[in-house]
């Protein structure tokens, strides 16, 4: 893999962890079904960080 790919990923990965941890604390009850959910919208709110990171510093 290039850098440039490891680097995204890693920055995708890591949105990723810091949103699902933030979905987890704010969520009363943890079971499957709000992991599950809780997983899905960390990602879409991932992309979404590291699309808009990307595009402000675009050369």
């Amino acid at each position: 893999m290039r850098r440039r790919t490891v680097l995204a990923l890693a920055e995708f990965l890591i949105w990723w962890a810091a949103l699902l941890a933030l979905w987890l604390v704010l969520v009363s009850a943890v079971d499957t079904l709000e992991l599950a959910v809780g997983a899905g919208a960390a990602g879409l709110g991932a992309l979404a960080a590291t699309a808009a990171r990307r595009a402000v510093t675009a050369p």
